[in-house]
């Protein structure tokens, strides 16, 4: 593919392999915890090394049911130690973990399962039922293992070759040699949440894992480090959880999976009970737990730093954050078919003088491109637009661990010059700050000029009184769309539309102003914890517009 020099590099050429990172952490901080509130109920604690003894275990039992290199091996589970052994016993073994999203319909699993040829399931106790409704459906699959001991087995089941995770493992050897094989080979499989058409597989390479896992611990990036105790929220089924399963790890930190339970009192609890000093998830996690933090006036006594992403992370949620609990704020940004990690948020050594309000403008930007990630921004001609903070166009990247195809060539040809379009609008400010103004499918068109959602939900949300808002564009005989805000107020709150829409004033430009408020009892969320706004754009698509 590319041109060899006449004096080629004397390195040992080593495969990057996601193995070799459990190993490193099983070696050199062998005894750094992992921690896991269980779906039993209890907390399990164990260290990397048991993790890596248990992993082998597992790669070893997988082989002996028959699975080989290529084959893909499915977990169901919320985070937590045994979710983690599948993550290094499968692809470590050379198949591929293919990591199924809970929160989808029997049917979407059941195709999802299909299309990826799954050979086996692992699931936690909790998913029974939803495995039962779905595992009759799924015609390749050769058995199920329920992660758990023999007393959680059931008496009776619908699920057919039914297998016990620990009495499996345990009947098998820790002792086991990764294999060594090509780094390109796939190691990982996450379909799209995409709310358009089924969904398509990112099958991502260990090349590509262990330098996303390198990239994203890096201190521009999201900064891990054996001084850390990790608490990765977001779930273990979304996008390989940000890359955490690998980046903490690889950096020795001390790990904590907070199982099913993500309620702000659990979280809290957990974070303070383990002394959590970092942790990443969604704006809805972050929503329950300042609520349950604020409503019984508590404290942090260890939280520091969380990264936020899967959707906008609102500036109010972002200055309780800072100003209230101490935690630095990580706006970060990415998506399934970049392994996700694309940008995270911070001050360059110029900003640090800068005004409060003035660096929190910085900070609400999605940040800045980390290095594995290039980044430009587009008309819809193509053309590249410049980097002034004010221009806003097509966003589009490329890089060693982003998608170059979809699983199976579902979509056909997906790149543009070498580039993969990301469906959102951007701007790009000269010291190379991205922030999101929209997603392409969401952005309002109002007598031809676009009009960014991401504003004036922000706006919106700014309010004392708002807890969640969601803007989407309606019908309009002259403008064609203008925006409708939907919005949920927080407890015991009353707020009239005429109060809400005069915060907007001197906020935004006067053409961007909503037409209209609605006030809802609860948002349509997806299976990643973002809102689905097309499901709010079907619920109001014959909505009237005030016309005075």
């Amino acid at each position: 593919m590319y041109p060899q020099s006449p004096l080629m590099g004397q390195m040992m050429n080593q495969p990057l392999l996601v193995s070799s990172i459990l190993d490193f952490a099983a070696r050199h901080y062998a005894n750094s915890e992992i921690v896991s509130q269980r779906v039993e109920g209890d907390l399990h604690r164990y260290t990397f090394r048991d993790c890596q003894q248990r992993a082998k275990r597992l790669a070893n039992a997988l082989h002996g049911l028959g699975v080989r290199m290529g084959d893909r091996v499915a977990t169901l589970a919320w985070n937590g130690y045994r979710h983690m052994e599948a993550y290094y016993g499968v692809s470590g073994s050379g198949a591929v973990l293919h990591t199924l999203n809970p929160r989808l319909h029997p049917d979407q699993l059941a195709y999802i399962c299909n299309h990826a040829e799954d050979q086996y399931l692992l699931f936690d106790f909790c998913f029974l039922p939803l495995v039962e409704a779905f595992a009759p459906l799924c015609k390749g699959i050769k058995g199920f293992i329920l992660f758990g001991a023999a007393d959680r087995m059931p008496a009776e089941t619908k699920i057919p070759n039914l297998l016990c995770y620990e009495d499996l493992i345990n009947s098998h050897s820790p002792e086991y040699e990764w294999p060594l094989f090509d780094e390109n080979s796939a190691c990982t499989l996450c379909y799209t949440s995409g709310t358009t058409g089924n969904p398509k597989g990112a099958l991502y390479s260990h090349r590509s894992t262990v330098l996303h896992a390198y990239g994203s611990a890096m201190p521009n990036a999201l900064n891990v480090s054996s001084r850390d105790t990790v608490m990765p929220v977001v779930p273990m089924f979304h996008v390989n959880a940000w890359g955490l399963p690998y980046s903490v790890p690889l950096s020795g930190a001390k790990m904590v999976f907070p199982g099913p339970a993500l309620d702000g009192k659990s979280v809290y609890e957990l974070m303070e009970k383990e002394q959590v000093t970092f942790s990443a998830g969604v704006p809805t996690v972050w929503l329950g737990l300042i609520n349950h933090a604020l409503q019984n006036k508590l404290k942090f006594s260890s939280f520091r730093r969380t990264v936020i992403g899967g959707s906008a992370c609102p500036p109010a949620m972002m200055s309780t954050l800072i100003d209230e609990f101490d935690v630095e704020v990580i706006h970060a940004w990415g998506m399934t078919e970049m392994s996700p990690l694309g940008t995270a948020g911070g001050l360059l050594t110029k900003h640090l003088d800068m005004s409060k309000e003035e660096q929190r403008k910085i900070l609400q930007k999605q940040g800045h491109a980390i290095y594995g990630v290039d980044m430009k921004i587009a008309d819809d001609d193509g053309k590249e637009l410049p980097w002034d903070g004010v221009s806003y166009g097509h966003l589009l990247v490329k890089g060693p661990w982003i998608i170059s195809r979809y699983f199976k060539g579902e979509g056909g040809d997906v790149l543009e010059n070498g580039w993969f379009p990301t469906g959102d609008v951007a701007t790009i400010d000269p010291d190379g700050f991205m922030q999101i103004t929209d997603r392409s499918k969401d952005v309002i068109k109002s007598g031809g000029e676009w009009i960014g959602t991401i504003d004036l939900e922000n706006v919106a949300m700014s309010h004392p009184a708002v807890m969640q808002a969601a803007c989407i564009g309606v019908a309009h005989p002259k403008w064609d769309e203008r925006p409708l805000l939907v919005v949920v107020l927080r407890p015991g709150q009353d707020l009239k539309r005429e109060d809400l829409l005069a915060h907007f004033q001197g906020k935004v430009a006067k053409w961007w102003l909503p037409d209209d408020v609605v006030f809802a009892d609860a948002l349509p969320v997806g299976g990643t914890g973002k809102i689905q706004k097309n499901k709010l754009r079907e619920q109001y698509r014959d909505y009237r517009l005030p016309t005075a």
